[in-house]
């Protein structure tokens, strides 16, 4: 059994960036092991494909063209220390603030 809390190396409201590829993102969500879709994870590249147990985070992602979410494996991410907050439109949906590098997330209504 997995607990994220404690396994993930990134947390909710974390800015983090890609190893590979030119974007980064703040986390909003996080799978324990992978929670795709298999036609998903066959699309990624074998020899490039991730492991499917490990976390994999949603992002509120950017690049310089555009924003968009995302779906990363953890040993694709690495921490960004820019200390610039992400410009995608869905963050204050999200979050309530940002400070030190990371956002605060937003208080969920319970039902």
């Amino acid at each position: 059994m997995h607990n994220w809390k404690r396994d993930a190396k990134f947390s909710i409201g974390e800015v983090v960036k890609h190893r590979v590829y030119p974007f980064r993102g703040v986390i909003f969500d996080i799978d324990p092991v992978f929670n795709h879709t298999e036609e998903w994870w066959e699309s990624i590249p074998e020899d490039v494909r991730p492991k499917k147990e490990q976390p994999y985070y949603h992002l509120l992602a950017e690049n310089d063209q555009t924003t968009y979410t995302a779906y990363v494996s953890e040993q694709n991410l690495v921490a960004d220390d820019s200390g610039k907050p992400c410009r995608h439109p869905e963050i204050e949906e999200h979050f309530s603030g940002f400070d030190k590098g990371r956002y605060a997330p937003r208080p969920r209504m319970m039902n």
